[in-house]
C-alpha cells in the first residue's frame, strides 16, 4: 500500500501532465481559430516553449506577428516595411485567470512592442478558445476579469 506522501506525488505528477497537455491543445486552438479567419495577409505565429517542450517563463506564450502593407504618406518607409503585433496569454482547461501583476507586465510588453492588441485565450476541452481583449480600464474592486472585454466578434482584430 502506498503512502499518503507517495500517492500525492503521483497525482501532482498525472495533473502537472494534464495541465501541460491542456496547454499545447489551448494553442493549437487558438492558432486554428485564427487562421480560419483566411483574411488579407496570414498571420505567422511564434510560441515560446521550455527547454523540455512545455510553458516558457514569461508572460507571453505567443505572437501573432505579418507585416503591415499600409503605408501612410508621410511615412519614410515602403510598404510592408512595419510589423503587426497581437500579444497572446494562453490559458487552458481550468487554468486561473492572469493575476493583477500578470495584467501589468502584459501592458508593459504591449507597450514596449507597441502591439495591436493583448488577448487572452482561454480554451477547455470541446469548445472552441474563447478571446478576451486587454482593454485600458483600471482593475475594479480587485476584480481582474474588468479589465477584460470577451470578444465575441474577434475578425477586426485579425483584418
Amino acid at each position: 500500500m502506498k503512502s499518503t506522501r507517495q500517492k500525492r506525488s503521483t497525482d501532482w505528477k498525472k495533473a502537472s501532465e494534464r495541465a501541460a497537455k491542456s496547454g499545447r491543445w489551448a494553442t493549437t486552438m487558438t492558432k486554428w481559430l485564427i487562421t480560419r479567419l483566411g483574411k488579407r495577409c496570414a498571420w505567422e505565429f511564434i510560441s515560446f516553449k521550455g527547454p523540455t517542450g512545455r510553458e516558457s517563463t514569461g508572460i507571453v506564450d505567443m505572437l501573432a506577428i505579418r507585416k503591415d502593407h499600409m503605408t501612410k504618406a508621410e511615412d519614410p518607409l515602403k510598404r510592408g516595411d512595419l510589423l503587426e503585433i497581437i500579444v497572446f496569454q494562453i490559458k487552458g482547461g481550468n487554468a486561473v485567470w492572469p493575476t493583477e501583476e500578470d495584467v501589468m507586465r502584459l501592458r508593459y510588453v504591449g507597450k514596449n512592442y507597441k502591439a495591436k492588441a493583448i488577448i487572452l485565450s482561454r480554451w477547455k476541452l470541446g469548445k472552441r478558445p474563447v478571446f478576451y481583449l486587454l482593454t485600458r480600464k483600471k482593475i475594479v474592486n480587485s476584480t481582474i476579469r474588468s479589465v477584460w472585454q470577451e470578444l465575441e466578434d474577434f475578425s477586426p482584430i485579425f483584418a
